[in-house]
């Protein structure tokens, strides 16, 4: 790899790095406790802004890298992550969501780097399809979606903990309300449950066109449809019996983390512990 390529992984997650210490120093430690919390300031928006794009570009070298389309489970990562975070900066503007980036900042200073210490061999058939592109942003949408709402609902989980033990911090207590926050958390899910439904349909109606074979039952399928169920139990106990708090917390987790297992716990055990690229 050359060392231009090197440096702009380098500069991308020093720069996430940087914005966590930024928001640890500001938001999360001393002084900054005893005050409410406050939303982006519009340097602190353009920073990640600068971060995405560089994000963006090196996801763009690793993906379409010698004139095909490689993406394992470090390019998935790293584009679950920039996407999650990509949506993150876009719905600040209209929601409060603070304190998400203590929990994604770091996470995607570490992703960011993984497609340049373990590049995929596993180049996605296909992917000139416009059928394939539909289901695969599709896919992506989705994810990166529940990872927003897996990350919303661990900061919900945090809050709700100290306000049981009455011991709430005038900067959990600058949190929007948790009902305020439960409203956001539900609202993700039910975009990302459409996204993710839309994408298991395409997968089983084209699966010939999109992957040049018939759809068969493997850790990928099964994982993604065992995610699909828990999301559909949760939203229609939400809707049916008013399922909230923990159990709804609980529940989303769960789902997410089937939803991991599915694509990136899969390609994990292939392309690391198994070596294949296929």
């Amino acid at each position: 790899m050359r060392m231009s390529a090197i440096l702009l992984y380098l500069a991308a997650a020093a720069l996430y790095a940087g914005l966590a210490t930024h928001f640890w120093r500001t938001r999360w430690r001393g002084a900054a406790l005893a005050q409410p919390m406050t939303g982006l300031s519009q340097k602190e928006r353009a920073i990640l802004l600068l971060t995405l794009i560089l994000h963006g570009i090196t996801l763009s070298r690793e993906i379409f890298a010698a004139g095909a389309m490689h993406f394992g489970f470090s390019e998935a990562l790293s584009l679950m992550l920039w996407l999650a975070i990509a949506l993150y900066w876009v719905e600040s503007f209209y929601a409060r969501m603070e304190g998400l980036q203590m929990l994604g900042f770091p996470l995607a200073a570490v992703c960011v780097v993984l497609p340049a210490l373990i590049p995929s061999q596993h180049v996605l058939v296909n992917a000139d399809s416009l059928a394939f592109r539909a289901h695969f942003l599709t896919a992506m949408l989705a994810y990166s979606l529940f990872t927003l709402a897996a990350l919303h609902a661990l900061l919900m989980a945090v809050a709700e903990r100290h306000l049981h033990r009455g011991h709430l911090s005038p900067f959990l207590a600058g949190l929007p309300p948790l009902l305020t926050m439960e409203k956001l958390l539900f609202r993700l899910i039910h975009i990302a449950f459409l996204l993710l439904t839309l994408t298991l349909l395409s997968g089983i109606l084209f699966s010939e066109t999109l992957f040049g074979k018939a759809l068969s039952f493997d850790h990928k399928t099964v994982f993604a449809f065992i995610s699909w169920l828990i999301f559909a139990a949760l939203l229609l106990g939400r809707h049916l019996r008013g399922w909230r708090g923990r159990h709804a917390l609980r529940w989303t987790l769960a789902g997410f983390i089937a939803l991991l297992l599915a694509y990136v716990g899969s390609r994990f055990v292939l392309e690391v512990i198994l070596g294949r690229a296929a």
